[in-house]
Parts: structure tokens; C-alpha cells; sequence
């Protein structure tokens, strides 16, 4: 038997902020808070399904290199450019880790500028 990814932890400055972000652009709803500053967010079925929750723990240490993990996301019902549209609007910001341009994905920033990729349609949608 083999491992399965569980959950993503995230460490962040405004973990309100950045579970309402995250809800959005995943439709996931915010499943409990343990401690001062640390929020789970996943799929409204819960933890336990395909899809790993997100802890968002509060940390007031700056950003200041590329993330070694990121996340990539894919839009079930419409297309990349109106999904990156969409991302935009709830605060996601193009963000520049040396790509090319030629890229079939879009590297964003979440409001934190957490980096990750809107992939062009990958997955049937769910």
C-alpha cells in the first residue's frame, strides 16, 4: 500500500484572509480552525476524499524566495482564459519565475504571493 497526499500546509501572515481566497478558487469550505491562527479548508464532503485539505497556519515571517512546492489547479467548467479571468478578480496576480511566455499554463501569485499555476484544461471536469 502507498502513501496519499492528506493535506497541504501553507504558512501564511492572514490565514482568514487566505482560507476565503482559497475557498473560492477551490470551492472548498473551511472545515475547522485548531488553534490560534490555523485553518483547515478542503472539499465540502470533508477530509478523507481524493482531494487533500489545506492548513493555513499563521506566520509572520516575510516571503522572500520561490516556494520549493506550489500547487497547480485546473478549472472544471470553463475554459483557461475564463478561468484566469475569474482568478484575477478574487486577487490572484501574474507572477514571474523565469517562464518563458510559451508556456500552455499561467503562473499567478495568490494575495500573499504564494505562487502557483493555472494549468490549461487537463482533467475531465467533476
Amino acid at each position: 500500500m502507498a502513501c496519499r497526499i492528506s493535506e497541504l500546509v501553507l504558512k501564511c501572515r492572514d490565514p482568514e484572509a487566505l482560507a476565503r481566497f482559497w475557498c473560492e478558487v477551490l470551492d472548498f469550505v473551511v472545515l475547522g480552525r485548531e488553534a490560534e491562527g490555523c485553518i483547515e479548508i478542503g472539499p465540502r464532503e470533508g477530509f478523507g476524499g481524493p482531494q487533500p485539505t489545506i492548513f493555513l497556519i499563521r506566520n509572520d515571517d516575510p516571503k522572500n524566495a520561490h516556494d520549493r512546492l506550489h500547487i497547480d489547479v485546473n478549472a472544471t467548467d470553463r475554459d483557461q482564459d475564463a478561468e484566469l479571468e475569474r482568478l484575477l478578480k478574487l486577487g490572484a496576480r501574474p507572477a514571474d519565475v523565469g517562464q518563458t511566455g510559451d508556456e500552455s499554463w499561467h503562473v499567478l501569485a495568490d494575495p500573499e504571493g504564494n505562487e502557483f499555476c493555472l494549468l490549461k484544461g487537463r482533467l475531465n471536469p467533476i
